[in-house]
């Protein structure tokens, strides 16, 4: 490795425990392990994150397909597809590490395209039997259908990508200028050829965001609440993760037996970022238990209120750690993914005094942060007591356009127009803008589903609206652009859905606005006639004054008044007895 790369990666940190060189291009760290086994990684600077959710699944789909002509052996061997990098892992002799690693290199650079239906399928096969850890849907409430988003959503590319864009995606992003070797091992084995195309180092991602505010909460499934906040990348944020862990585990587990797991996690996301996730279980009759007690011990540390035994505790097991043998070896995957990712490189002397520098204040900090930031997962109840702002559930506004009445409920409609498309519904729009639109997945039958950036979605189904006509749907399709458009197979004529009976206006709501209508309209008549017969006896009082009229007639007049406000009113009450029904 070049000078200028060991000076500005801060590799120089590691002088003495790691060794650092290049490998025809690829930067290269490796340390003496013992044993006679030897682990070796090849990481690229590519991911999930970067994909779109047109093209999802395309960098899972190339590791696949790198990996193929290996085919059936005894070694441990495999891929992992994360959001900011790709993992190409073995462990074995120093010979069988080198054939994995050519093998690798030689499948990226010509990759086998006969195979590309059969692994699309099998990607998909992988994830309808891939459970959803917990909190799956935060990274999409936070981010969006974009960027670190997409790892909530599935592989959607694996129905349309050509050959042509995979080989694409593999040339520019599998390169040597994107990717850093790591080897369990005193020296770089003899007889590698990793020969792979020059290219660009990649930045992570850059975050979207998807929450006007935080912190900030949705509902789930039962059984469980999650939280998840983006704090900059610390020793002190990592040792709070700890001191989190262990806090809902003895509040939640050990004193309130609420929960069975209770923990908490830090996990780097890109060079100046970590995700910190936390996690209780609970049983359906214990939900709210949980609930209040996971948003106590949050408010308990936030507060300030961290013991400093606490800390102590978890600052001990972490710096157990040093005490491993082959410090250099157990640490190289961490130092060579901060040397992919841009972040800072620390040594084993630093870093030990980092975790001496922090302080309870520190703790308290991140723990404050950790909460401004929070995106919390609950089940069934809010917690805006908590002060949590439920996410939002609604688009901001709607479009105007072609309206199509729902066959299924007249209180919803479809709007179809010239910037995109709005469900409106009795409690808010939903909207998907064509500039915004992050897939269009297009049946045969005319059925259309958008995504937009935000995570919104609105599903175009002819068969449940009124008046999707051919031309409507041909318009739609030449609004969205292309590169968003993911066409997906036929469906069984079983699986197009049909309108259910349509839903009418609650019949409550009808009744109780046809008892306000009838009651105004008989206070309005009564109103009316009052007034009219209190002019018709003036006027009469006024004739008989004068002798113009006999009082006889003035009666009779007031009397005929009285006897038209009865009709009126016997008639009110037949039709509002009517309406109730």
């Amino acid at each position: 490795m070049t000078t200028d790369l060991h000076d500005r990666s801060g590799l120089a940190a590691l002088d003495g425990l790691v060794s650092h060189t290049t490998t025809q291009g690829i930067p290269t760290l490796h340390a003496a392990r013992s044993g006679h086994e030897v682990t070796a990684g090849l990481f690229f600077r590519v991911g999930r994150a970067d994909e779109t959710l047109a093209t999802a699944g395309i960098t899972h789909l190339v590791e696949h397909l790198a990996l193929h002509r290996l085919g059936l052996s005894d070694l441990h061997y495999n891929g992992a597809t994360a959001n900011a990098y790709t993992l190409f892992h073995v462990t074995g002799s120093e010979e069988e590490v080198v054939t994995y690693l050519n093998s690798v290199c030689a499948g990226l650079r010509d990759l086998p395209m006969d195979r590309l239906e059969t692994e699309k399928e099998i990607l998909r096969t992988e994830a309808a039997s891939r459970g959803s850890g917990p909190g799956s849907p935060l990274a999409l409430w936070r981010y969006g259908a974009q960027g670190y988003g997409l790892s909530s959503y599935n592989e959607l590319g694996t129905w349309g990508l050509t050959p042509d864009r995979v080989r694409h995606w593999a040339e520019t992003r599998f390169t040597r200028d994107n990717a850093v070797l790591w080897i369990t091992s005193d020296r770089v084995p003899e007889g590698l050829d990793l020969g792979l195309p020059a290219g660009t180092r990649s930045p992570a991602p850059a975050a979207t965001s998807a929450l006007p505010v935080t912190p900030a909460y949705i509902q789930g499934d039962d059984g469980q609440v999650v939280l998840t906040s983006v704090l900059r990348r610390s020793t002190a944020a990592s040792v709070f993760a700890d001191v989190l862990g262990r806090a809902l585990f003895q509040d939640l587990r050990q004193e309130g037996g609420y929960s069975y797991t209770a923990e908490a996690d830090y996990s780097p996301r890109d060079a100046e970022f970590a995700t910190l996730t936390a996690y209780a279980d609970a049983l359906p009759k214990k939900q709210d238990a949980v609930v209040g007690g996971f948003v106590d011990t949050l408010a308990r540390l936030r507060a300030g209120r961290i013991e400093q035994s606490e800390l102590d505790s978890v600052r001990g097991k972490l710096l157990k750690m040093y005490d491993a043998p082959d410090l250099g070896a157990a640490g190289l995957p961490s130092y060579a993914l901060s040397l992919l990712l841009g972040h800072r490189i620390l040594s084993p002397e630093q870093h030990r005094a980092e975790l001496e520098a922090v302080t309870v204040a520190d703790l308290h900090e991140v723990a404050r942060r950790t909460w401004d930031g929070a995106l919390l997962q609950v089940p069934g109840r809010g917690v805006d007591w908590a002060g949590f702002t439920l996410a939002p559930q609604y688009s901001p506004a709607a479009v105007t356009g072609t309206r199509h009445t729902s066959l299924e409920d007249d209180r919803v409609t479809l709007v179809i127009g010239t910037e995109g498309v709005t469900l409106a519904t009795p409690k808010g729009p939903v909207t998907v803008r064509y500039d915004a639109c992050a897939a269009m997945t297009t049946r045969p039958d005319g059925a259309r589903a958008l995504t937009g950036h935000d995570g919104f979605a609105v599903t175009v189904e002819p068969t449940l609206f009124e008046g999707i006509t051919a031309e409507r749907v041909a318009a739609l399709d030449a609004a969205v652009p292309a590169e968003s458009v993911v066409p997906m197979p036929a469906r069984d004529p079983e699986q197009i859905p049909r309108p259910r009976e349509r839903t009418p206006e609650p019949a409550a709501n009808r009744r109780t606005a046809a008892g306000w209508g009838w009651a105004a309209l008989v206070v309005l008549l009564a109103v009316l006639a009052v007034a009219w017969a209190s002019l018709g006896v003036y006027l009469i009082v006024d004739r008989i004054d004068e002798g113009r009229i006999p009082p006889i007639t003035g009666t009779l007049g007031i009397i005929a008044l009285e006897v038209a406000l009865l009709r009126w009113t016997r008639t009110a009450n037949r039709r509002r007895k009517q309406a109730r029904g």
